[in-house]
């Protein structure tokens, strides 16, 4: 571990953190997140402009996202066992964002099975680009499951991995360049080169945690449609890692998902994703049900883990 913990400690300190994100939810003020993302906004505003964009984004991503990274790192390994335990547990509560993703998503469900489509319209474009004015209930149900899928990676298994190997300064540092992605990742003309960086280094950080993700998907769903999706689907869709994610997940729940979504006005046609029948309103809740299940799994297996290293380095 880069910040002397224990895989025992780890396994305690992971499920701190989930408690304190589920007991708390987002913070309603000063999210330090939302601070961050202002901070990254402003120093892009100022960079992203003149010749050799490419590496004026290099730098902005060291200057927004080293110093805090550090900065944590350097609080907990210098701090008592006790506040580094706290300060841990902490950071993890910031960047996750387990509750935060049942809070904005079964809103949607309910409005759907109540029949308030304009109130699951207005619910679904908070947490997704597409155009969601004309939209019925199955797209409103297949928007509202592909970013339950996508973002229980980003916001919570990609989190917990990096935890896993680095503690809270692991967690916030995937969790700011997962930001940085969302915000300077887009591949057009403002961000194509000035974003490189951004896009690059959130797709080596979740390479991993990604197909662990997608794994997970698979073995608490339907493990062979899971598999077939994944398998055939993934390469096809633009992000790497979105890809085994979110076909995994599909198949999983048995959902036809991806096909085209209108952004910006323009229909863009993205490729398949799963097997089965259009989502339903009830779909949001068995995908809420899916992540909320492997996060369950993920801290049993850390626990398990550290258990056994502990027996084994006592044997």
């Amino acid at each position: 571990m880069l910040t002397g913990l224990e895989l025992s400690q780890v396994a305690l300190l992971m499920a701190g953190g989930i408690v304190l994100d589920w007991l708390l939810g987002e913070p309603r003020k000063w999210h330090p997140l939302v601070g961050f993302g202002r901070f990254a906004g402003t120093v892009e505003r100022g960079m992203n402009k003149g010749h050799g964009r490419r590496w004026r984004g290099v730098l902005a991503w060291m200057v927004v996202v080293l110093p805090l990274a550090g900065a944590a790192a350097w609080a907990v390994t210098t701090a008592s066992a006790v506040v580094g335990f706290a300060l841990h547990a902490l950071l993890l509560y910031f960047c996750i964002g387990l509750r935060s993703l049942r809070d904005h998503m079964l809103p949607i469900a309910r409005a759907l099975e109540a029949g308030e489509l304009a109130e699951a319209r207005m619910l679904t474009s908070r947490i997704v680009s597409r155009d969601t004015r004309c939209s019925g209930e199955p797209e409103l149900a297949k928007a509202a499951v592909e970013s339950l899928l996508e973002n229980g990676n980003d916001a919570v298994f990609g989190t917990l991995f990096w935890f896993a190997v680095a503690g809270g300064p692991g967690a916030l540092l995937f969790r700011l360049a997962n930001t940085l992605d969302a915000m300077w990742g887009y591949r057009n003309e403002r961000f194509h080169a000035f974003g490189w960086m951004a896009a690059r280094t959130d797709d080596v950080l979740n390479w991993i945690p990604a197909r662990l993700t997608a794994l997970s998907y698979a073995i608490l769903g339907d493990t062979r449609s899971a598999w077939t999706c994944w398998r055939t689907q993934a390469a096809l869709w633009s992000s790497p890692n979105a890809g085994p994610v979110m076909s995994a997940g599909a198949g999983a729940l048995r959902l036809a998902l991806g096909g085209a979504a209108e952004y910006d006005g323009e229909i863009e046609k993205r490729p398949l994703l799963g097997i089965g029948r259009p989502a339903a309103a009830t779909d949001i809740r068995r995908a809420w049900r899916l992540v909320a299940r492997t996060c369950i799994i993920w801290l049993a297996v850390a626990a398990a883990m550290g258990f056994l290293i502990e027996r084994m380095a006592h044997a």
